[in-house]
């Protein structure tokens, strides 16, 4: 036989016969020395890839041949290559912190989920300086302010008007946000106890396909993830027209030798105070605290700790009716009832522990607590009821909110098939106190109760999440979640007034995932969802129809055609069926009928030189009543087209800043499109001059100075000199033009 062929036989048999080897170690950050999640991890030249968990670990098994070098990659950090004879398993990987690029950007995931790297990119690249462009990250979602700053926003995705929450499940290290039963409306999220400083993360997918996720996942979740660590301390000042300020102090509360151990611990608060562009001074008061620890108890076992503080208190404009705006009455930016105004509060407690057995699996356990207090005064019918005192209502509550979630997850092989396995159980108990609805006059006087009574809510869950990873470009999850409600509502209004009711849900979920190189990945996720209803609406329908479900599919890609261009699109149809939703500023359920939604998501991402990023989220969803006649079956203030993005200039020192936009289309405000919530196009601006010791910033929004309606409802009111009602658009108005001046000093 010639010694060619023999050579080439022996090179075949040697690569058939490779043995399977394991690569897995823990990739840190080298400043904090903390765990980096969401790492990527290439053996190469075979380009197999996988990332690193939330203990920045990684578990990489091959067969395929000889591997030459392994890269280690995170958005924000160095690239690192090593070879393959100087790689040690379970020794840590160490990454250093460096200017973000598009262009190190690999398209990968963890098998089964569709790739979420453009939140990274856009915090990185973008920053986040103010509670509202935390939700602002998702690309997709909008968000709008009906009370002037206080009240939590109003969020639009997906063909969704989900009010303060009804329809997308926001979580903050994954203590819910959503508040259940809540006195002004199901699944009210306010988010302003989180400082937007201290945010690392943004973890979020369109649609209810994560077994992980339950009640209010429709449209989808958001998870926000806090920093485990600080780089620095920092100090930083604010002033700005209508009275404007705010001063936060972020700073490490342990020495350089306790990061050595994978030790933190640090503080973060800051004081807001703003009175706001509209007529009547808002005097809108926040302060927040805010600190965190993470450290090691065992070999094998990880404590993260964090503890929070947040008061708000604030007078409100309102919604005002067109007609007085056009008659002269009051200006854009007037009140009719200028009593209106609102003090909330949070405390929240989450003890985290995250252990590794021998065999690489690991459970995770987490225990929450928040206590919160709510008291709103808000009059949107203005003298419809009530023509000598008006229609002013109070919603009020007291809530202790106590929670459980735990998980267990571990990974083994079959040949070349990696199989995940997830199984987990979660606890929620709401305990609501004196949930009220009164009839109210100047604030202070009360008239009469409407609704008054104690709410108790539990909510138990397990589910079960499968991944298989069949080969390099395949993977596939399945996974399915039970949620089984108690609901019970004593009424303080009426004798013999204890009720109560139960229900059960199952959510199936199945997704796709073709991984075809690091440069393209295609989706396709099927799934159930839910959210539940209030449980005043639950113990009245005796336990019938209180968990409409949600069915939705996406048909997605990511595409990185060039390696300075990121393109992600998708394809999506989600079914709600019948539910009842519970009208907290009259006390009332309200059916609204099934409905149907289709659309398509478009993001952009693009870096035609390393310091200039561009972005840019383009939505469209058609939304109807699914059994209401045509023209009549209209989804009020559900949008339609949307728009975000923007160019930023970074520049590790010296000038960097931004210019964006935000557009919004003419939507329909009620059911038979005869009113309409009309657009808007704005536009904000921030520059920023960044030294290593300070950074002097800038920041303009609404930079134009156009009139525009934040946002808009069908209400039918009355004035107080009117005879007759009158129904039409009722909106509040958007920020005029206003600047402000920021300092921040590093240490």
């Amino acid at each position: 036989m010639p010694r060619k062929l023999i050579f080439i036989l022996f090179t075949l048999f040697s690569v058939s016969a490779f043995p399977q080897k394991t690569f897995r170690s823990v990739v840190l950050d080298s400043n904090t020395h903390l765990p980096l999640e969401g790492a990527t991890i290439t053996l190469l030249p075979m380009n197999i890839n996988t990332i690193t968990d939330e203990r920045g670990r990684f578990n990489l098994t091959n067969s395929l041949g000889l591997v030459v070098s392994i890269k280690i990659a995170s958005i924000g950090y160095e690239t690192k290559i090593i070879s393959y004879a100087s790689f040690k398993s379970d020794e840590p990987l160490i990454l250093a912190q460096q200017k973000t690029s598009l262009q190190n950007v690999i398209v990968t995931a963890k098998a089964g989920q569709e790739y979420k790297t453009i939140s990274k990119m856009d915090i990185k690249m973008r920053g986040v300086n103010n509670s509202q462009e935390i939700l602002r990250i998702v690309p997709g979602l909008f968000i709008g302010q009906h009370q002037g700053g206080g009240k939590a926003e109003q969020i639009f995705v997906r063909g969704f008007d989900c009010d303060h929450g009804t329809d997308i499940n926001i979580m903050a290290d994954g203590v819910p946000v959503n508040m259940v039963s809540q006195a002004h409306g199901q699944g009210y999220a306010d988010m302003h106890f989180i400082i937007p400083e201290t945010v690392e993360n943004v973890d979020f997918q369109k649609g209810p396909y994560n077994a992980g996720k339950g009640n209010f996942t429709t449209s989808g979740f958001v998870d926000l993830k806090t920093k485990n660590g600080l780089s620095n301390n920092l100090v930083k000042v604010e002033g700005g027209i209508f009275d404007t300020y705010r001063a936060l102090g972020m700073f490490n509360l342990l020495n350089d030798h306790a990061k050595e151990k994978q030790q933190s611990w640090y503080l973060a608060s800051e004081y807001a105070y703003s009175n706001g562009y509209f007529d009547h001074p808002q005097n809108y008061k926040r302060f927040n605290f805010f600190t965190k620890y993470n450290g090691k108890i065992s070999d094998k076992t990880f404590i993260i700790l964090s503890a929070s503080s947040f008061n708000s208190k604030w007078n409100a404009s309102g919604q005002i009716p067109d007609r007085a705006v056009a008659n002269g009455s009051i200006s854009f930016y007037g009140a009719i009832d200028s009593t209106e105004g609102g003090e909330t509060s949070r405390s929240n407690a989450n003890a985290q522990f995250i252990t590794t057995l021998k065999n690489g699996s690991f459970f995770k356990n987490q225990f929450y607590y928040s206590n919160y207090y709510f008291d709103l005064h808000t009059n949107f019918t203005f003298y419809l009821n009530d023509p000598i005192n008006g229609d002013q209502i109070r919603q009020k509550e007291t809530r202790n909110l106590f929670g459980y979630n735990g998980s267990y997850n571990h990974q083994s092989n079959l040949a070349s098939t990696q199989i995940n396995t997830e199984i987990g159980i979660s606890i929620r108990q709401d305990l609501t106190t004196n949930s009220e609805l009164s009839h109210t006059r100047d604030r202070y006087t009360l008239l009469n109760r409407i609704m008054y009574g104690n709410i108790a809510e539990t909510d138990m869950a397990a589910y079960i999440n499968e991944t298989i990873k069949i080969n390099e470009k395949f993977s596939i999850n399945a996974g399915v979640r039970i949620d089984q409600f108690f609901n019970r509502y004593k009424d303080h209004l009426k004798a013999d007034s204890s009720f109560k009711a139960n229900a059960a849900i199952i959510s199936p979920k199945i997704s796709f995932n073709y991984h075809e190189s690091n440069s393209t990945q295609f989706y396709l996720n099927l799934g159930k969802g839910f959210h539940s209803n209030d449980t005043r609406v639950c113990v009245v329908e005796n336990g019938r129809k209180i968990l409409p479900a949600a069915y939705s599919a996406d048909l997605g890609t990511i595409i990185k055609p060039i390696k300075n261009l990121l393109v992600q699109t998708a394809l999506w149809y989600l079914y709600l069926d019948q539910e009842f939703v519970y009208n907290g500023d009259d006390g009332s359920p309200q059916p609204s009928g099934k409905t149907q939604r289709t659309g398509v998501d478009f993001s952009v991402r693009y870096e035609p030189i390393k310091s200039i990023y561009v972005d840019a989220d383009l939505n469209y969803a058609h939304g109807r009543f699914s059994e209401a006649a045509k023209g009549k079956n209209y989804i009020p203030l559900a949008p339609v087209w949307s728009s975000t993005g923007g160019i930023t200039y970074k520049n590790k020192t010296g000038f960097n800043g931004s210019l964006r936009y935000r557009w919004l289309s003419d939507r329909p405000a009620n059911e038979d499109h005869s009113l309409t919530a009309i657009g808007y196009f704005v536009n904000d601006f921030v520059l920023n001059y960044t030294q290593k010791k300070f950074e002097v910033g800038l920041t303009v929004n609404n930079i134009f100075n156009v009139k525009w309606k934040e946002t808009q409802f069908d209400t039918m009111t009355k004035l107080k000199n009117e005879t007759l009602p009158v129904d039409e658009i009722c909106f509040t108005a958007g920020t005029k033009l206003a600047a402000k001046l920021s300092l921040c000093v590093f240490f």
